[in-house]
């Protein structure tokens, strides 16, 4: 059961606690299996850990980006409607919608905020 347990990539990789989703890193996976195939139980426990705490993801291949935008002078708010249309897909009725800006304290807070917003819009 220690054997099996050790595969788990919460205990090889700590700090992938919590990281966004991307590709299966292959060493865990391979880890995580060799418990599964000698002892069942456990090895499916170290699969639910790994992917509840996402640490059976490799780091930095989520696909996330920023895109820069320039822009000259002040903005009206036509303007900035139309450029947040044209980059996110979404249109905005600015007399509607109340856009809230909160900083978070901690990079959990940020991942947490990330992830209800996800939800909210309908995304992974």
């Amino acid at each position: 059961m220690t054997v099996a347990l050790s595969g788990c990539g919460t205990l090889f990789y700590p700090e992938r606690k919590g990281q966004l989703p991307g590709r299966v890193d292959p060493g865990v996976a391979i880890a995580d299996g060799v418990g599964l195939l000698f002892f069942i139980i456990p090895g499916v426990i170290a699969y639910a850990i790994d992917f509840s705490n996402n640490t059976i993801y490799l780091p930095g291949t989520h696909d996330v980006s920023v895109d820069r935008v320039k822009y000259r002078g002040d903005m009206n708010v036509g303007e900035l409607a139309s450029l947040i249309e044209t980059r996110s897909g979404r249109h905005i009725d600015w007399h509607s919608e109340t856009v809230r800006v909160t900083r978070p304290g901690t990079l959990d807070q940020a991942l947490a905020m990330v992830r209800a917003e996800n939800r909210l819009i309908g995304g992974s």
